[in-house]
């Protein structure tokens, strides 16, 4: 584990990891909801005891809507898992042919009453220690958690609900209070009894999940927090394929509760691309969890400096939000 430690000098967040990234996929099963969950996990090859950060996907995504950044944090030193959540592959809670307003409130209420308890099973699943080989283990004191949008909220609720949480990073998550015409109705309460230094990472030019929105939740947050919103951004810049996802939403046919949506939406030409996003979400958030769940101290001075100018210097135009 020496191989860790970087001083301040050294320390790039943004640069790829020295170790060797193994994946695996299984499929834990949750006895209590009688459900088998599609999972991926990726960790390194070396020998060691590394910090577990779980990853939360957004709505309409999957376990493996952002594998550069499981990736890179990785790569880091972190055994990093995330599933396919509840309403991806659970039959009952399929979206019907026809429904009602009333069916369709249900459906949604049980997609949103399922997630903390899918992250709360992945976390005993990996911290019960058989999901790896015996020579990769997980540390249970140092747990993360990152999710985007819907898995934003998802992160944050569970961080409230589950105290084994020590860090959160929020990818531009829902649960404001003001939530646009055929989005999920998501809240938050946070009640956290605890300190846990939560990034929010967010984009300027949000159609779905706007600035006002993330500027509320982070107000709202009782803990350590730091807000970056990363300029011409817009809601799929923190996933895989960012150019190609963002154009399909474009020119999808979307339900009419969703019409707004594509003539808010810029064209991705307008807006910064997908490897300056990608470069802005794994560099910040590794840098989060180093400073949190590794005390690094070299990732908190790197936090201290001037974030602005560091994300500049590697032609990523962001700004932090100043309380």
């Amino acid at each position: 584990m020496m191989k860790e430690k970087l001083n301040a000098e050294q320390y790039d967040p943004f640069a790829r990891g020295v170790f060797s990234v193994g994946v695996r996929d299984m499929n834990p099963f949750d006895e209590r909801r009688n459900r088998r969950f599609p999972c991926s996990v990726w960790h390194p090859a070396e020998q060691g005891d590394y910090p577990l950060i779980i990853y939360s996907h957004p709505s309409g995504g999957n376990r493996r809507s952002a594998t550069f950044l499981c990736e890179h944090l990785a790569s880091h030193g972190y055994v990093v898992a995330a599933l396919d959540h509840s309403e991806v592959f659970a039959a009952e809670l399929a979206r019907k042919a026809v429904e009602t307003d009333e069916q369709k409130a249900a459906r949604q209420a049980a997609w949103i009453a399922n997630r903390v308890p899918d992250v709360r099973f992945l976390l005993d699943y990996f911290l019960r220690g058989e999901a790896l080989e015996a020579k990769v283990k997980v540390d249970g004191g140092r747990v993360g958690i990152v999710g985007h949008s819907f898995g934003g909220w998802t992160a944050l609720a569970a961080t409230e609900a589950d105290e084994r949480i020590r860090a959160v990073v929020a990818l531009a998550p829902g649960g404001s209070s003001e939530t646009k015409q055929g989005m999920l109705k998501l809240k938050l309460n946070f009640s956290w009894r605890r300190d846990v230094p939560t990034l929010y990472l967010v984009a300027e030019k949000d159609s779905s999940l706007p600035l006002a929105g993330m500027r509320e939740l982070f107000e709202r947050t009782p803990a350590t927090k730091r807000m970056l919103v990363l300029r011409r951004a817009d809601h799929m810049h923190f996933m895989d394929n960012v150019e190609e996802l963002h154009e399909a939403v474009r020119a999808m046919e979307l339900p009419e509760e969703l019409s707004w949506l594509k003539k808010e939406m810029l064209p991705i030409s307008q807006l910064c691309s997908g490897a300056e996003a990608q470069m802005f979400a794994r560099g910040l958030a590794l840098c989060h969890m180093d400073a949190v769940l590794k005390q690094s101290e070299a990732a908190q001075k790197f936090l201290r400096g001037d974030l602005e100018a560091e994300l500049a210097r590697r032609g990523v135009e962001a700004f932090a939000h100043q309380t």
